[in-house]
């Protein structure tokens, strides 16, 4: 037994150190994410109060594709278990359709928008002393949009608001390994709402309000510093 626990102690002294999460640590991560918008849309009864039913019918919704990103974020650790990430990510472009459409437009694609979803948040760490630290946080979403400008195959304009504010929640778990690094997983959930607007002549109108909320979902690297 003395033997055996000689082996456990030499082979502690030996294993690489793990760094683990200090107060005024800064965490650079690098992520590959998926975004999968889990949208809501009420285009055919927003379109009906906008005079636009007979073109568009009270079934008819818009619906947004996923897409995959680079994603880098950087957490401050106000304290080894309290952390503040901020989440940054290049434009995330998705193809924007119509379906479930009976009135004269039809179904078909309208284009593509392109979103910047910049993300704060505050984590709770429940195990940073561990190689395996899963976390909790909570935050808020801006969500810019860069490129706004759809078109229905007739040619009629249509926009999304500019601007979105909304709540953000999110877990993952970091493992730790040697010299501050660790691999990571996430899964946010983003609530971006936007109004959709077209002209059909007469200046724009609203036809929809859109929920897009997406899911998150993200896996990577990152450096303790």
């Amino acid at each position: 037994m003395k033997k055996a626990l000689s082996v456990f102690a030499v082979a502690a002294v030996l294993l690489p150190t793990l760094a683990m999460a200090e107060a005024g640590d800064i965490v650079v991560r690098v992520r590959a994410a998926y975004v999968n918008p889990d949208e809501s849309s009420k285009l055919g009864s927003q379109s009906a109060a906008s005079g636009l039913g007979a073109a568009i019918g009270a079934g008819s919704k818009l619906s947004v594709d996923g897409n995959t990103i680079p994603e880098i974020d950087f957490s401050y650790y106000i304290t080894k278990n309290i952390a503040a990430e901020l989440i940054l990510a290049t434009g995330t472009r998705h193809d924007v359709s119509i379906k479930g459409n009976t009135g004269t437009l039809g179904n078909q694609p309208l284009g593509s928008v392109n979103l910047l979803p910049p993300t704060l948040t505050v984590q709770w760490h429940f195990l940073p002393d561990q190689t395996v630290d899963p976390y909790l946080g909570a935050g808020v979403n801006y969500t810019r949009a860069l490129d706004r400008n759809l078109a229905t195959t007739g040619g009629l304009p249509i926009h999304i608001d500019r601007n979105s504010l909304g709540l953000a929640f999110q877990a993952g778990v970091d493992v730790n390994l040697k010299d501050g690094w660790m691999v990571n997983a996430d899964i946010k959930k983003a609530f971006i709402n936007t109004d959709v607007k077209v002209n059909a002549g007469a200046g724009f109108v609203k036809i929809d309000n859109l929920d897009i909320d997406p899911w998150i979902i993200g896996f990577g690297v990152g450096k303790r510093f």
